[in-house]
């Protein structure tokens, strides 16, 4: 009897044991940084395009083509932006209408958190938002994880 209780209780750790070991490998697999590979995407894209960006402290890539003649939105504004969304492959994944989406600022991924906020009320621009910024290491909504996004931005207004 103590012979079977010893081999159920040693299956029992090595089984348990297997399983961390695979939890850890997802775990890994899914922690990849892209941000090396999506900072020489970018590169590649703004040069290709002859964009003149600027990048931020953060890794975000932006273009003022038009300043626009309003007020700056601050971090918590609620605003209302025309946009295009498309990957470095020219694929477009999401837009909206001439007339625009409204919503508040801290509803958004991290790189319009930011870029939203170096753009005036009537000024447009690009937006190239590394993954770290944008969704992540994970698939949504059908954008892989890992992507470069770009977003052609026209904000409409601010209040």
């Amino acid at each position: 009897m103590k012979k079977i209780l010893f081999v159920l209780a040693l299956s029992l750790f090595i089984s348990c044991g297997k399983d961390k070991e695979t939890d850890f490998a997802v775990k890994k697999v899914k922690e990849i940084s892209y941000a090396a590979k999506n900072d020489q995407d970018i590169i590649a894209y703004v040069a290709k395009n002859k964009l003149k960006a600027t990048k931020s402290s953060t890794g975000l890539y932006y273009v003022i083509n038009e300043t626009g003649k309003g007020i700056h939105p601050a971090p918590a504004s609620t605003v209302r932006v025309a946009y295009k969304g498309y990957y470095t492959n020219g694929v477009i994944f999401d837009q909206s209408t001439t007339t625009g989406i409204s919503f508040t600022l801290y509803q958004v991924i991290n790189g319009w958190k930011e870029g939203i906020t170096y753009f005036r009320e009537g000024g447009s621009g690009i937006l190239l938002v590394p993954a770290h910024l944008g969704y992540g290491n994970y698939d949504y909504n059908g954008i892989p994880g890992g992507s470069v996004l770009i977003f052609d931005i026209k904000l409409i207004s601010v209040n």
